[in-house]
């Protein structure tokens, strides 16, 4: 929106040519949805207090937890609107994988807000029932597949890229559609089982959303897709704007999320924010290393997977309770320890993922 006023102001002033610039309006996202949170925050958390909008707390966990009760949730509100608002200032918009990631994002968005609405405004404590959450949850992410594929303009853009390999790739084909749908919908469920505690979720969302960020911004460039041997997606550069904002937007919310909480981002914001980080790995052709880097999310949904597995196959549990960060809860681990240490993992894994630009 801005970028078409700049545009327009250009034949009174060139200096506002420097907008045209990815890495200014990238920067421009960050501060403006980091602005955005950190201003709306308090005046969200007062609002979801006076409406008594509080999370429930189940008995079988953390003990720990139990003083959590009543804590404001449904505050992935907050990132989702601060998202929206940056992306639609800076970003082009006439740019359709913007439009994509966006819609996307929203429409996750949405799946979580009714679940969430249901639990603690209409105190259902099942929510949305899981066969209507993931019915919607395929719908939304076939349709991004779908699309994606019938407007991919390459079959370089449907390609599954092996990183660390220098020439290794498999056309996919109509299977291009199989494997997004699984990216976008196992990345949103991924990340909503990781979000159990205070910042554990928001933080590597935006490590990771940083590090697409990154390969967004080089896809995008035909002279630094050709020098790293990545794949050339014109016009992905344009979600470096994007993901700015998801970076602001989560560091904002963490402002408040941090341990003690004084919000929780809820599935409106879990489901959302997993979504998007698929789409945007989908389209950069980086769906492996979206699963190096979301290691910590991997992690826990395996760690789901294992138990309810091992419970119905032999009546025992394979962790003291999953997913794997109430385990350590239970083995005596300090909330704000399982919190950083987890961090310290995705920072780790963030960093082997941007390795593997160079390692090919």
């Amino acid at each position: 929106m801005l970028l078409l006023l700049a545009e327009y102001l250009q034949q009174f002033h060139k200096g506002f040519a420097v907008f045209q610039y990815l890495t200014l309006r990238g920067i421009l996202g960050v501060l403006t949805a980091l602005s955005l949170s950190l201003c709306l925050g308090p005046w969200m958390i007062r609002t979801l207090q006076l409406r008594q909008i509080g999370q429930s707390v189940r008995n079988d966990g953390p003990q720990s937890h139990l003083s959590k009760s009543g804590t404001p949730t449904m505050g992935g509100a907050l990132i989702l609107s601060s998202i929206a608002i940056s992306t639609l200032l800076w970003a082009d918009l006439a740019n359709r994988y913007v439009w994509v990631v966006l819609i996307v994002t929203l429409l996750f968005g949405g799946i979580g807000w009714i679940d969430d609405y249901r639990k603690v405004i209409e105190k259902n404590s099942k929510g949305l029932p899981s066969r209507w959450k993931y019915f919607w949850q395929s719908v939304f992410g076939l349709c991004a597949a779908i699309f994606l594929y019938i407007t991919a303009p390459s079959a370089v853009e449907t390609t599954l890229i092996i990183p660390m390999f220098k020439d290794a790739s498999i056309a996919l084909g109509i299977g291009f559609v199989v494997l997004t749908y699984f990216v976008i919908v196992g990345s949103s469920n991924a990340v909503n089982l990781t979000d159990g505690l205070d910042g554990l979720a928001i933080l590597p969302t935006v490590l990771v959303g940083g590090a697409l960020g990154i390969f967004c911004y080089l896809s995008g460039n035909v002279k630094f897709a050709e020098y790293l041997l990545i794949p050339y997606v014109p016009g992905a550069g344009e979600l470096i704007v994007f993901c700015g904002a998801l970076i602001g937007a989560g560091l904002g919310f963490l402002w408040f999320n941090t341990y003690p909480a004084q919000v929780f981002m809820g599935d409106v914001g879990a489901l959302a924010l997993g979504a998007a980080l698929g789409t945007i790995a989908v389209i950069v052709r980086q769906e492996i290393v979206l699963f190096i880097m979301g290691g910590v999310f991997v992690m826990e949904t395996l760690s789901v997977v294992i138990q309810v597995a091992s419970f119905k196959l032999t009546g025992r549990r394979v962790f003291r309770m999953a997913p794997i960060h109430h385990h350590f809860e239970l083995k005596g681990w300090p909330e704000p320890r399982v919190i950083v240490r987890f961090w310290i993992i995705t920072v780790i894994l963030v960093l082997v993922g941007l390795a593997t630009l160079k390692l090919r």
